[in-house]
């Protein structure tokens, strides 16, 4: 051919190679996309997360023990929440 292009001759065992990679890239593709859309999955997996982020709230002895850092950590929490809630008026 004169327009410049290359033809190239593959044996079978490359082009079954190559069919296989995307036989299996495809495989991957498809399992990826199955994930995103299990929206039970997904809520399970944000339900752990929250799950995870509550296990760190102090114990009552922590709370006993330091009673003065945990107060103001909650005076802060608190005031944060009612400045967010009344600036959205």
């Amino acid at each position: 051919m004169s327009d410049g292009t290359q033809t190239q001759t593959r044996s079978p065992e490359e082009i079954r190679a190559d069919i296989e990679t995307t036989r299996r890239e495809l495989g991957d593709t498809a399992a990826a996309l199955a994930q995103k859309a299990d929206v039970k999955a997904r809520a399970q997996e944000k339900v752990a997360g929250v799950k995870e982020s509550i296990s760190h709230v102090p114990s009552a002895d922590t709370v006993k023990r330091h009673p003065l850092p945990v107060a103001a950590i909650g005076a802060f929490a608190a005031g944060f929440v009612l400045g967010r809630l009344s600036s959205r008026d």
